[in-house]
């Protein structure tokens, strides 16, 4: 059996959540405050920060608190090992996908 390394299931883990994805795609355009996330996200602010700190623990997210105010902005995290278990599985779809191609054309003219 393959091992991964616990990091990549915190990343699987954390881009699970749609809430999740659409707070990256919202860092990946500019940074905002927890304040800010919450309230695009029409959520408390506490359900905000345990969404961020998933994010943060996973590397994707990285904060800045300066005075009251915490700043979240994309991580520095490579996803270079996720990235190759996507391209493997995406291996073994087409595998699969082409092998039953084949069958169907070499049984194209079979009768049941």
């Amino acid at each position: 059996m393959v091992q991964y390394p616990p990091d990549v299931d915190s990343v699987f883990t954390a881009v699970a959540d749609s809430t999740r994805r659409g707070i990256l795609e919202r860092l990946g355009r500019r940074e905002a405050s927890i304040s800010e996330l919450a309230e695009q996200f029409e959520m408390t602010l506490t359900g905000m920060k345990k969404h961020v700190r998933v994010l943060e623990d996973a590397g994707l997210v990285r904060t800045q608190k300066v005075g009251r105010v915490r700043t979240c902005m994309l991580g520095t995290r490579r996803l270079t090992a996720e990235v190759a278990w996507i391209a493997r599985y995406h291996q073994m779809l087409e595998a699969q996908l082409d092998s039953l191609g084949e069958f169907l054309e070499r049984t194209k003219g079979d009768q049941p």
